[in-house]
């Protein structure tokens, strides 16, 4: 069995030089090493980086999405590649055969279009949000799943042939959700693989200071896009209802409820929304899409 082509794609906005050279590092001692790296400054200048990572450095901060289109398109242009690994620039590679892993799940499963990795911090605890399926159980159990971690994951080449690249307009938050949705209404599987760890920092989400206005704004623009008519509205209420119960913030409630009332008024790219037979396999995989 062959060993698919690698290309590594990071995001940095020049504030972590000392997490990003740690992360090369931990690349460079990959016993797969990847056919190029491609390392963003996503509004940012870049420190010097190792030989044969090639860097670019964006005038505006495109955000995630933006971002990491901007990765794909480079390592489309510097050659034939199976497989695109994204990573974030404060994340660490603590085993070294975790590409090679990637490259044997991936040519076992033809059907495999994304892997996630597990998130684990410095004493290899997972958080609950970091698990991929609603029942969290145990984070060392794997299996598939109908979505992946941005931090750390594969995405098939052949599979963004098909159903293309990151959803630009939504900038920050659930760009994952779009493209795993799109994934699995092309007969694309998603594996969480929790065996490939990517070490990372204990982060709360609302760390950034837009998160409850990009999260309920782009919460509407997937349903928007991507479910049957009939289910748009049972989403949305159930998040509704979630965010309600779950936020403490009488300032975050009316941010959520300014991006809530965005993503109503305003376009959020073509339609498409996702065959009954999706809904259904979603629903047999634990998580249907009104939650």
């Amino acid at each position: 069995m062959r060993h698919l082509r690698v290309g590594v794609a990071i995001l940095t906005m020049g504030n972590r030089p000392a997490e990003l050279q740690a992360l090369l590092d931990s690349i460079a001692k990959q016993d797969l090493q990847p056919a190029h790296i491609v390392v963003i400054g996503n509004g940012s200048p870049l420190p010097p980086l190792p030989h044969g990572a090639r860097g670019v450095e964006l005038t505006d901060n495109l955000g995630v999405s933006g971002g990491r289109n901007v990765a794909l398109d480079e390592l489309r242009k510097l050659g034939d590649l199976d497989l695109v690994i994204d990573l974030d620039d404060d994340g660490l590679l603590i085993s070294p055969d975790v590409f090679s892993r990637l490259a044997e799940l991936h040519s076992r499963e033809p059907k495999l279009g994304i892997v996630s990795f597990r998130i684990a911090d410095e004493l290899g605890r997972t958080q609950r949000r970091h698990v991929p399926r609603l029942k969290v159980g145990d984070p060392a159990r794997g299996g598939l799943v109908t979505t992946f971690l941005g931090g750390g994951h594969s995405l098939s080449v052949p599979m963004l042939d098909r159903i293309g690249g990151w959803p630009e307009e939504f900038f920050y938050a659930h760009e994952e959700t779009d493209l795993a949705w799109r994934a699995l209404d092309d007969g694309w599987d998603i594996r969480y693989a929790p065996e490939l760890v990517l070490q990372h920092p204990y982060t709360s989400p609302t760390r950034h200071a837009v998160f409850h206005r990009m999260v309920a704004r782009n919460r509407v623009w997937l349903a928007k896009r991507h479910l049957p008519a009939l289910l748009v509205p049972l989403y949305l209420g159930v998040w509704a209802i979630l965010t309600a119960a779950r936020t403490r913030s009488l300032p975050g409630i009316r941010a959520w409820a300014a991006g809530f009332a965005e993503g109503v008024r305003t376009p959020c790219g073509r339609r498409r929304p996702m065959h009954w037979r999706t809904v259904w396999r979603m629903t047999k995989l634990g998580r249907p899409p009104v939650i």
